[in-house]
């Protein structure tokens, strides 16, 4: 469900590079011809990594070559796919993050007390990343896993991340990918949106109930480095069948709380 901006190139040699020195523009391509691939693109032909990646034929086949040597790809001939290699780039975070190994046994207990799913994550631009999840069962009808990205405005870790930015770096994220409708329940005006952050901001927790899924509630509450500031959010989502969000936030908040508080006094 993330978005995914892909920038077009009328060739792959004379588009204008990006201001300053710095920007290396070969890196920037490799790294679009690797998110092209998702679940739904796992095996792509050349002129499909091309076409998703903004490159010309000739450019995405050099890309994927360098890849293939590298390990990163793997090719019968006619299609293209990552191989487990590529894992090495994400979990080289993940390591370098060993908290949240140790948060790992403080979610597990939650999700024993709770009996619902328990997940962390972090702010990437207009999304939430999955850092570590522990699940319970199946709620919902998409996969998630570590490095899974879902919009920030319609969950309840992303509006309680989205709060410790101000109003106006807010709006401008929500307006570089304006919200859409995923339920009937989902809020999409931003005004609104920039009131229920600012709820969250109050509150310092966040619930989101049907928003992104039909039948989901989630309920997030922050990860705070020693200067208090969340740098990650901590959620329990359940189906609204089994448990409204009424009774989430009375009998669930509350160890919820504590288990963010435990995670953030290992910062």
């Amino acid at each position: 469900m993330a978005t995914t901006l892909i920038q077009t190139h009328t060739s792959d040699d004379d588009a204008p590079p990006k201001p300053g020195d710095t920007y290396v523009q070969s890196f920037a391509r490799g790294l679009e011809v690797i998110r092209s691939f998702s679940a739904s693109a796992p095996r792509q032909t050349l002129s499909e990594v091309a076409a998703a990646s903004g490159l010309t034929r000739a450019g995405a086949r050099r890309i994927l070559l360098t890849l293939q040597t590298l390990g990163y790809v793997e090719s019968d001939g006619k299609h293209f796919a990552l191989t487990p290699r590529i894992l090495d780039l994400g979990f080289a975070y993940l390591s370098s993050m060993p908290i949240w190994n140790r948060a790992e046994p403080v979610m597990e207990a939650l999700v024993q007390e709770v009996q619902e799913s328990c997940s962390a994550a972090v702010l990437d631009a207009t999304d939430i990343v999955y850092v570590m999840r522990v699940p319970t069962h199946k709620i919902m009808s998409i996969s998630l896993g570590v490095g899974s990205r879902l919009p920030a405005y319609c969950t309840s870790m992303g509006r309680l991340l989205l709060a410790e930015l101000d109003d106006d770096e807010v709006r401008a994220r929500l307006n570089a990918a304006p919200p859409q409708a995923l339920t009937r329940h989902t809020v999409t005006d931003i005004d609104a949106l920039l009131a229920k952050v600012a709820q969250a901001r109050r509150q310092r927790w966040c619930l989101v109930n049907q928003e992104l899924e039909e039948g989901l509630v989630s309920i997030a509450a922050p990860i705070v480095n020693r200067s208090g500031r969340a740098v990650a959010a901590l959620n329990i989502s359940g189906q609204a069948n089994r448990t409204s969000a009424k009774v989430m936030q009375e009998t669930m908040l509350p160890p919820l709380l504590e288990a963010a508080q435990k995670i953030s006094r290992m910062l």
